[in-house]
């Protein structure tokens, strides 16, 4: 295994800028961050949530040429704790000056990291928690976990206009013990992030500690299985891909990687290259936001619903990715380069990891009358990258395939969020993983936001699903169904749910771009696992996660729309972003069109999910669909045997 990393930490300082989607250097955050401070006369209690590249116009990066001006500005969000107000801000970097400043009343911008470690140590350290806690036996503060939650919004007068969260606590028996096999239940300190202070404790009543660990480290396993050889992954003479600051090329596919602190990993300019022509596929696809509603009503569990990438930024949260661990082979690492409360600049080493694997057979056939066999093996390219939000980890991965496949690939591990009950109770809503520990039922949505670019600019989609022919003269048989298209040529139109008994799938087109048959090209969208959510429509986390009611949303492009959820879904009552988004009904048919993939994983825990979950999986593709001619992938050389077998 060998590794090659965009930079070191201390060349990201100062790494060179080629492109207009480059992310910001950590000397263009510092620099952005010192001119606002400068201009707008910032106090000392301002936090930066936010310090990330204001992405040129679509049209002048799709129009820039190498070695042109690379015009640079940046986006800030600014928290005023002493007002507790909200700013947004362009500072142009290249002109060393703020170009626009304006507040953005009644919004809570996302808790940010260092929030939560101030949160944690005045938790503890608050005479009514540890006051709570011994009641419960619990005499060491120090070893008490306090994981914030946002509050939400459920209409309490009290908590209007504070910037509240719910810390939810659990105990270690030692430093490296996993607390979350101890929730401190019925417990929970409201803290106002702003003034930093604890707003009042909730005591439900006494529930006592579970009783036994859930440690799962290999200091505590002690005995491993010993009948696992060694598997190796080698590249003799490297890998297949080059790299060109923040874009790729492998293979015919063209792709540029970015980060932001809320989306994380995006990918953007994505192109597949056919008779010598790179040819458009999407322009920027990310994580637009996820939320993770619960199913408990009692005591506060109803008030669990963690909006991860709204609430939260993912990409803030991003780990550092280990060679041989998280990721096998040749790899190449990008670095994230990201901003703290204070604005000033941070590095993430390895936040992104890419690398090919190998994904069997990618076409096969024997001819049994002259006993001939040709067979071609696939090969993918993975960009991924994995965040820790509290007690689970998501890994994002996204899979490039040379027949021009791309697929979205969600990986769910972690800690199951905990919760304690008396030792004779057997929980309604959700699974003993432990004696006295249950683990809630709840589910993960995630929307993606795909700004679709296929041949160009102008896309219309369509809804196929198969139908079966009704008997008669046209099938007398009654074997026939067909699949049939609908246009989606409104955003109400557009706003869909999947139905696997259909085989639905929905195809983007470019209706002024013909293939070899006359027909118009196209990728098509296939849904993998999903489901729809489980709460009322009337409670808060449907008005709040709007996008959670459809799989399917599209829209025209529009800078200002980048979130499913809206820009502030900290504590905002609901009917952000995608409803308000498509209120006026605005027309998706030949436009420049967006994408809005809902995906839901449906997640009843079971006792072999404690104490760390295996692996589930979830995602889409978009796969070609008259895109290319014929097979694009005829050209792929047979495989080389170079195996050694025992």
């Amino acid at each position: 295994m060998t590794v090659t990393s965009m930079a070191t930490e201390e060349a990201s300082l100062l790494a060179p800028v080629s492109h207009p989607l480059d992310p910001l250097t950590a000397e263009e955050i510092a620099a952005a961050s010192s001119i606002l401070r400068s201009e707008q006369q910032l106090g000392a209690r301002v936090r930066f949530e936010t310090v990330v590249l204001y992405e040129p116009d679509k049209k002048a990066v799709l129009d820039f040429q190498p070695g042109g001006a690379v015009p640079r500005s940046a986006f800030i969000v600014i928290l005023d704790n002493d007002t507790a107000s909200t700013y947004e801000a362009v500072v142009s970097l290249d002109e060393r000056q703020v170009v626009s400043w304006k507040h953005i009343p009644g919004v809570q911008p996302r808790v940010m990291f260092d929030e939560f470690v101030e949160c944690e140590a005045m938790v503890r350290a608050d005479p009514q928690f540890v006051a709570a806690i011994r009641k419960r036996g619990i005499t060491d503060p120090s070893l008490v976990m306090v994981d914030p939650w946002s509050a939400g919004n459920y209409g309490y007068e009290e908590e209007e206009g504070r910037r509240l969260v719910l810390a939810r606590c659990f105990v270690r028996s030692s430093p490296s013990d996993n607390g979350y096999a101890r929730p401190i239940e019925g417990v929970t300190v409201v803290v106002d992030l702003n003034s930093m202070e604890v707003v009042r404790v909730d005591d439900y009543g006494l529930v006592p500690l579970p009783p036994e660990d859930g440690n799962y480290g290999a200091e505590f396993v002690g005995k491993f299985r010993e009948d696992l050889k060694p598997l190796d992954i080698t590249q003799a003479e490297g890998a297949s891909f080059e790299v060109k600051g923040w874009g790729v090329t492998w293979q015919k596919w063209h792709l540029r990687v970015g980060f932001t602190p809320r989306e994380g990993l995006v990918i953007h300019n994505v192109g597949y290259e056919d008779k010598g022509r790179v040819r458009p596929v999407l322009y920027r696809a990310a994580l637009s936001d996820m939320v993770v509603p619960y199913g408990d009503p009692s005591k506060d569990h109803y008030r669990k619903n963690a909006f991860d990438a709204g609430e939260y930024g993912i990409g803030s949260l991003t780990n550092s990715l280990t060679l041989g661990c998280d990721c096998l082979g040749e790899i190449y690492y990008f670095d994230a380069v990201l901003n703290d409360g204070r604005g000033e600049p941070f590095v993430i080493p390895n936040a992104v990891c890419m690398h090919e694997e190998d994904y069997g057979i990618l076409w096969k056939h024997t001819d049994w009358r002259t006993n001939q066999t040709e067979v071609r093996r696939s090969r993918r390219l993975v960009v991924s990258s994995i965040a820790t939000v509290g007690n689970y980890e998501y890994g994002f991965f996204w899979y490039f395939y040379q027949d021009g496949t791309i697929q979205q690939e969600i990986k769910l591990t972690g800690i199951i969020n905990t919760a304690a009950v008396p030792e004779d109770e057997n929980p309604k809503y959700g699974t003993l993983v432990a004696p006295q520990l249950v683990g809630h039922i709840h589910q993960h949505f995630f929307n993606f936001r795909l700004d679709m670019d296929v041949d160009g600019g102008n896309n219309s989609v369509y809804e196929v699903n198969t139908v079966t022919e009704g008997p008669g003269p046209d099938n007398p048989h009654g074997n026939a169904f067909y699949a049939q298209a609908t246009p989606l040529a409104t955003e109400s139109e557009a706003q869909r749910v999947v139905d696997p008994m259909s085989g639905r799938y929905w195809v983007v087109s470019n209706p002024s771009v013909m293939n070899s048959l006359g027909r118009p090209v196209g990728y098509k969208l296939m849904p993998g696992e999903n489901i729809l959510p489980f709460a009322h429509p009337d409670a808060s986390i449907m008005k709040r996660a709007g996008f959670m009611q459809k799989h399917l949303w599209v829209t025209p492009y529009d800078r200002d729309e980048t979130a499913a959820t809206g820009p502030y879904p900290n504590q905002h009552p609901g009917g952000a972003g995608l409803p308000e988004y498509t209120k006026n009904d605005r027309s998706v048919d030949n436009t420049d069109l967006v994408l809005w993939y809902t995906l839901g994983y449906h997640h009843v825990p079971r006792p072999e999910d404690w104490p760390i979950s295996p692996v589930a999986y979830c995602g889409f593709s978009l796969k070609p669909v008259g895109f290319f001619d014929t097979n694009p992938v005829l050209d792929v050389p047979p495989s080389a045997n170079h195996a050694h077998c025992h």
